[in-house]
């Protein structure tokens, strides 16, 4: 895992700067060590049903699954996939969607308890909306 020392007021852009710099694994790691950290800052104010449904939406995806998925899929769009790959790329695929049906019913169930409109509680968190969701093989 790479290490930042920094000792010094930065601005977001020089935090994206150095965020530049990570590799897109690294990048995923630090995107879930986020939405981790947000989840525990809102926590701790929100009544325990609602923290309870904040951490299974930011719950982070597998890295390592998240790596053969995106591996699988590059093969699969250069041609170069087997059979067996193919499989393997389908349940990881599978195991995707029902991350995230299980991560909207959460939302759902948030918003609910919120009074708001789903695609509302969804731009709330930072989500992305219908069209990007996980891909389907």
């Amino acid at each position: 895992m790479p290490t930042v020392q920094i000792e010094a007021d930065l601005s977001y852009d020089t935090l994206l700067q150095v965020a530049g710099q990570l590799s897109l694994r690294e990048l995923e790691e630090l995107e879930a060590r986020l939405r981790e950290l947000r989840a525990r800052r809102q926590a701790p104010s929100l009544p325990s049903a609602e923290s309870a449904l904040l951490l299974r939406i930011n719950e982070p995806p597998d890295a390592t699954a998240e790596a053969r998925y995106a591996e699988l899929r590059a093969r699969l769009i250069d041609g170069t996939l087997t059979s067996t790959e193919h499989q393997e790329l389908v349940a990881l695929s599978d195991a995707r969607e029902e991350q995230w049906a299980q991560r909207l019913e959460a939302v759902a169930e948030l918003a609910r308890l919120r009074g708001v409109g789903l695609m509302e509680m969804m731009q709330e968190l930072g989500l992305p909306g219908p069209k990007g969701e996980p891909e389907v093989v």
